[in-house]
């Protein structure tokens, strides 16, 4: 089966079942293996950021390896073993059904008018305390978290997997969960993660900013403000702390005609985020809604525009 039509069954099956809890999932053992990595580099390595490198270079190395096999052997017993392997590994790197699964989870509570429940469900989307925010903050957090992780989830490994197959896209799960897992500024992890950290940036730097257009264009064809879209897009894309996670955001942002960021707490600690987008409309639960639709648009329009890509370089 040719690398095109694995994307697309990945896709499909990701939107159908998403990451069954019942499946063991890649993600879990390159987690497993980073934290038996990091104790190892440790012992060995006393220089931190040499030592997290070494971390990072061993986890990825491993990964690659693992998925290359696991997809050679199955091809060994018949091809199309390997084809239904590749196409399953590929559609753990999707996440599009359960990030959006989980916002329309945070919306049904709200609109039931459980807001303790609302907060307990949008904190397994976000990693800022929850406990105090009242709806409008739900809601900004909630389509925050899906701009953000439409890069991460869908669109980022699907490019990706374009450029490398299944192993191109497991290999940046690999960076993007050593970056969940390392990429911390605090005592611990400054030094040690600096380099999962910084190859987490680079390897998204062009998703992002290609996303951040789709989105716009998806805005445009949903019948959102697409004007307002790429407006808030070229003007607030970098005021994000993360080089990456400002464009989808401001786009989504302009698309829907909502304020994101300003104040939040993580761990107790306040942090002012710039704000991304213009004050327009009360945040309400409909936006989470149209948030989802905005994901949806954007990951099909992702996936025609590289695979066309792919399909006229390589014919």
């Amino acid at each position: 089966m040719a690398l095109e039509y694995q994307i697309i069954s990945a896709l499909i099956l990701d939107a159908l079942i998403g990451d069954p809890r019942w499946l063991p999932h890649p993600v879990r053992f390159i987690g497993w293996l980073a934290i038996v990595t990091e104790k190892g580099c440790r012992h060995l390595i006393s220089h931190e950021r040499l030592a997290g490198v070494a971390a990072v270079f061993i986890v990825l190395t491993v990964t690659g390896a693992a998925g290359w096999l696991v997809i050679r052997a199955a091809s060994f017993f018949h091809p199309l073993a390997g084809d239904a392997v590749a196409v399953l590994l590929l559609s753990f790197c999707f996440a599009a059904r359960d990030l959006a699964g989980h916002s329309r989870a945070v919306r049904q509570a709200l609109e039931t008018g459980d807001i303790g429940l609302a907060r307990q469900k949008v904190a397994m989307m976000v990693g800022r305390d929850t406990g105090d925010l009242d709806e409008p903050g739900i809601i900004r957090a909630c389509v925050e978290s899906v701009a953000e992780n439409m890069v991460d989830g869908v669109t980022a490994p699907l490019f990706y997997a374009v450029l490398a197959g299944p192993v191109g896209a497991l290999l940046y799960k690999g960076v993007n969960t050593l970056d969940s897992l390392f990429g911390y500024k605090n005592e611990r992890y400054l030094r040690f993660g600096w380099g999962a950290a910084r190859l987490d940036d680079a390897a998204n730097f062009l998703p992002a900013r290609l996303t951040g257009l789709l989105t716009v264009a998806a805005a445009f064809l949903l019948g959102l403000n697409g004007r307002l879209a790429w407006r808030i897009f070229r003007r607030d894309r970098l005021r994000h702390a993360s080089p990456n996670s400002g464009h989808t955001e401001a786009a989504t942002a302009g698309a829907l005609g909502l304020r994101l960021g300003g104040l939040s707490c993580y761990q107790g600690r306040e942090v002012d985020k710039p704000f991304i987008g213009d004050a327009g409309a009360p945040p309400q639960p409909r936006h989470i809604t149209r948030a989802n639709r905005l994901l949806a648009a954007t990951t099909v329009l992702a996936a025609l525009f590289m695979l066309t890509i792919r399909v006229v370089l390589l014919p």
